[in-house]
């Protein structure tokens, strides 16, 4: 059981550079958790392919569907008062916090390559490509 972020997400539903990569890191823990906030934030990156013409709209729809089936039985709530005082403490977002927070409550893994939060949690957070060799 690892927690991961929005940014391995899209990459795992959108094809790319670091989809090889992060199809790997499922293979190897297939149990992601998240914080509902995960919603929001991977709604917003969808809607910027429909925008773009990248993708259909319908196309862009059954593609949440599916990821929210994914994870939805992995959905965990944070308590606001450990994201705000981390936040405070790293300079990093709310956002990021919430799935910092997350994977401190769940005693896990962190998985993201968002370079501020590995740089900030190097305990907890730990990017894909190294997650996925160990």
């Amino acid at each position: 059981m690892i927690v991961v972020d929005s940014n391995i997400i899209c990459s795992y539903a959108l094809p790319g550079d670091r989809t090889a990569v992060v199809d790997r890191l499922r293979a190897r823990d297939p149990q992601w958790c998240v914080p509902p906030l995960w919603r929001s934030e991977f709604r917003n990156v969808v809607v910027g392919q429909v925008r773009r013409g990248a993708m259909e709209l319908r196309a862009a729809q059954e593609l949440v569907a599916l990821t929210e089936a994914m994870l939805r039985d992995h959905e965990f709530a944070v308590e606001s008062s450990a994201v705000l005082a981390l936040a405070a403490e790293s300079g990093c977002t709310a956002y990021d916090c919430e799935y910092v927070v997350l994977a401190e409550d769940l005693g896990v893994a962190l998985v993201t390559s968002d370079k501020q939060v590995l740089g900030a949690f190097p305990d907890r957070a730990i990017a894909p490509e190294q997650y996925a060799q160990q």
